[in-house]
C-alpha cells in the first residue's frame, strides 16, 4: 500500500485525540518497529534458503521462523542477533500483534513489553521508544478504549510495504505528517527536519572532490531526523564506508535520527549519536573529531547562554566576539566550522540576516572573510521550510583554498530564489533547480541575474556586507515602448471605433420603433451622443 494514504488512514484514527506534535512519534515508532519486525523475517528466510531478492509472502516468512525457533530458539536467537543486532521472539513481531489486531484479540501490554525487551538488547535501542506513551489517556479514557485505538493504528499501518517503498522512509513519513498537519505540528518543524531538495543541494556539494575518500565521516552537530547526512550515501563511491557522527537536544528527535540510520542499515560501528546541547558543550573531542563534512540545519536564531567563557573555548576565541545571546547562527557555524577538517567542506543553512547583520556578527562574519572561510552563498526560495516561511540560505565554508593568482578570497553568490514550483503548503524545489544549483556551483563563473563571482576587493567595498542583492542582480528591464508606432496605433483604433459606432448607429435606425425598441434606441444615442 502506499506510503502517504496509509499515513493518512493511520493520523485519521488519532488526529482527534491529540495533536500531530504527539501522534507523530506513535506513528513513526510504529513503522520503525514494523520494519524491525519484518527485517528479521527476511532474515530468517535469507538463512534458511539463500539470499533472494524475491520473497514469499510474510505468512510463510513467519513459518519458516517458528519452526525454527521452536526446534532451537537458541540457536536462532543467536544468528539472527549477529546479524541484525537485534532478534525479537515470535509473539512479539509487528506480524503476530497486527494477527491478534485482526481478531481484537490484542492487548496494549504485549507491544508495551515488545518495546522494553527489545530496549534491552543493546545501547543503540536503549530509550528508542520512550516518547510512545501507551498508557497516555489521550490514546482512550480506560485500558479498553487504548487498546482499540492502537488496534486500528496497527491495522492501518501494516497496509505499508516498507521494502517496496523507495527513498527514506522515516523522513518521508515525516515530511508527509508536518505538511499535512503543520498548523498543528509545525511549530518548529523545520528546526529538526530539513527537506529532500536541500539535503541534496548540501550533501552533493560537500562530497565534490572527496567522493573516493574512504572512510567518509560526516558530522551534523544540529541532526535533527538524521536526513541530512544520510543524503550523503548518494554521492560517495563508497557508501558503506561512511561513518555518520550527530547530535542533537530534543531527545524525541535524537531517537528519531537513530531510528533513521537503523532504517538505512547503518552498522553500529559506523554511527555515533549523542543526545546533547552542541553550543554548551563542545562535541566530540575525542577522535575523530574532524570530519571530511559538516551538514548543518540549525535553530534559526536561536538563544544561547553566550557566556564570557565561550572566549577562550577553541571553537570561538580566534574571532574575538560570540554570536550575541538572541541569535545563536554564528554559534552554530563556528562550531562546526572548528570541526571541520583542512580538505573538507561545509554545508549550513542559515537565515538571510548573517549576511548582513552588523555588532559582533560583523565580526566574526569579517573573520571567516579574511580567512578565505567563505565560499559561496545560496539563497533559496521563500517558504520550502516547514513551520516558517522565511528565506534563507545555504552557506559553503572551507578552510583549505586552492585558488591562486588573488582568488583565494572571492566569493560565490547564487540567487536562486525564483526558481521553485508552488505546491499545497510549501513551495518546492524542482529537480531542475537542484542541478542549475550544482553546475553554477561547480563552474563557479557568473551567470546574468542568477549568479556572481565576487572578488574579496568587492567584498570589502561592501563593507563585508554579503546580502544577495549586492551582488546578483535580478532586475528585469521591461520592453522597450516604441512611442511614434503606439500613438500611431492609438489613431488608427480610434478612427476605426468611430466608423464602427457610424455603421452601428446606421443600423439601428433601419429598427422599426415600437414600444419595445424605443426605449432600447433612447439608450444607444445617449451612449453614443448620435442621432437616428
Amino acid at each position: 500500500m502506499d506510503l502517504n494514504n496509509q499515513l493518512w488512514a493511520s493520523a485519521d484514527i488519532l488526529r482527534g485525540k491529540m495533536d500531530a506534535s504527539e501522534y507523530k512519534n506513535y506513528l513513526l515508532g510504529l513503522i520503525f518497529y514494523k520494519y524491525l519486525s519484518d527485517q528479521e523475517l527476511r532474515a530468517v528466510y535469507d538463512e534458511q534458503h539463500g539470499k533472494t531478492e524475491d520473497f514469499p509472502s510474510r505468512e510463510e516468512q513467519f513459518t519458516e521462523l517458528l519452526d525454527w525457533y521452536n526446534d532451537d530458539s537458541d540457536n536462532i536467537r543467536d544468528v539472527i542477533s549477529k546479524k541484525l543486532g537485534y532478534f525479537i521472539k515470535p509473539e512479539s513481531l509487528f506480524y503476530t500483534l497486527r494477527g491478534r489486531a485482526d481478531t481484537y484479540e490484542f492487548q496494549i501490554s504485549d507491544l508495551s513489553n515488545a518495546f522494553i525487551e527489545l530496549g534491552k538488547q543493546g545501547e543503540h535501542f536503549t530509550g528508542l521508544f520512550d516518547d510512545i506513551d501507551l498508557s497516555s489517556t489521550k490514546l482512550g479514557t480506560n485500558a479498553q478504549q487504548r487498546n482499540v485505538t492502537i488496534t486500528e493504528v496497527i491495522k492501518a499501518l501494516d497496509e505499508i510495504d516498507l521494502f517496496g517503498h523507495e527513498g527514506d522512509v522515516i523522513g518521508d513519513a515525516y515530511e508527509y505528517l508536518i505538511g499535512q498537519f503543520a498548523a498543528g505540528a509545525g511549530k518548529k518543524a523545520g528546526e529538526f527536519y530539513t527537506p529532500q531538495a536541500v539535503s541534496k543541494i548540501i550533501s552533493e556539494i560537500v562530497s565534490i572532490g572527496q567522493e573516493n575518500t574512504a572512510p567518509f565521516h560526516i558530522y551534523d552537530p544540529a541532526m535533527g531526523s538524521g536526513s541530512l547526512m544520510l543524503n550523503i550515501k548518494n554521492h560517495v563511491n563508497n557508501p558503506q564506508k561512511v561513518h555518520y557522527h550527530g547530535q542533537e537536544l530534543n531527545t524525541t528527535t535524537y531517537n528519531l535520527a537513530r531510528m533513521n540510520l537503523i532504517l538505512h542499515n547503518v552498522e553500529k560501528t559506523q554511527m555515533r549519536l549523542r543526545n546533547g546541547d552542541t553550543l554548551d558543550e563542545d562535541w566530540p573531542t575525542d577522535e575523530p573529531f574532524l570530519f571530511n563534512a559538516v551538514v548543518m540545519n540549525p535553530p534559526y536564531s536561536a538563544v544561547w547562554s553566550a557566556d564570557d567563557k565561550f572566549l577562550s573555548d577553541s571553537r570561538f576565541e580566534q574571532y574575538g566576539k560570540l554570536a550575541p545571546k538572541s541569535k545563536a547562527d554564528f554559534a552554530f557555524l563556528l562550531h562546526g566550522f572548528y570541526h571541520l577538517k583542512e580538505t573538507g567542506t561545509m554545508g549550513i543553512v542559515l537565515p538571510h540576516g548573517v549576511l548582513f547583520r552588523g555588532a559582533s556578527e560583523g565580526v566574526i562574519r569579517k573573520t571567516l572573510l579574511e580567512k578565505g572561510a567563505i565560499y559561496a552563498v545560496i539563497g533559496l526560495p521563500p517558504n520550502i521550510f516547514f513551520g516558517t516561511s522565511i528565506p534563507t540560505i545555504v552557506m559553503i565554508l572551507k578552510k583549505e583554498r586552492k585558488e591562486t593568482n588573488g582568488k583565494a578570497r572571492n566569493v560565490l553568490f547564487i540567487d536562486a530564489s525564483k526558481d521553485f514550483v508552488k505546491q499545497k503548503n510549501q513551495n518546492s524545489l524542482r529537480n531542475e533547480d537542484i542541478e542549475k544549483i550544482i553546475v553554477t556551483y561547480k563552474n563557479r563563473e557568473s551567470v546574468p541575474q542568477y549568479a556572481h563571482l565576487a572578488s574579496y576587493d568587492e567584498i570589502v567595498a561592501n563593507d563585508y556586507n554579503l546580502n544577495i542583492p549586492r551582488y546578483v542582480d535580478t532586475f528585469e528591464e521591461e520592453e522597450q515602448i516604441d512611442i511614434v508606432a503606439l500613438s500611431s496605433r492609438i489613431i488608427d483604433i480610434n478612427s476605426e471605433i468611430k466608423q464602427k459606432e457610424t455603421e452601428f448607429l446606421g443600423l439601428l435606425g433601419e429598427l422599426a420603433v415600437t414600444d419595445d425598441t424605443r426605449e432600447l434606441i433612447e439608450a444607444t444615442k445617449r451612449i453614443f451622443g448620435g442621432g437616428v
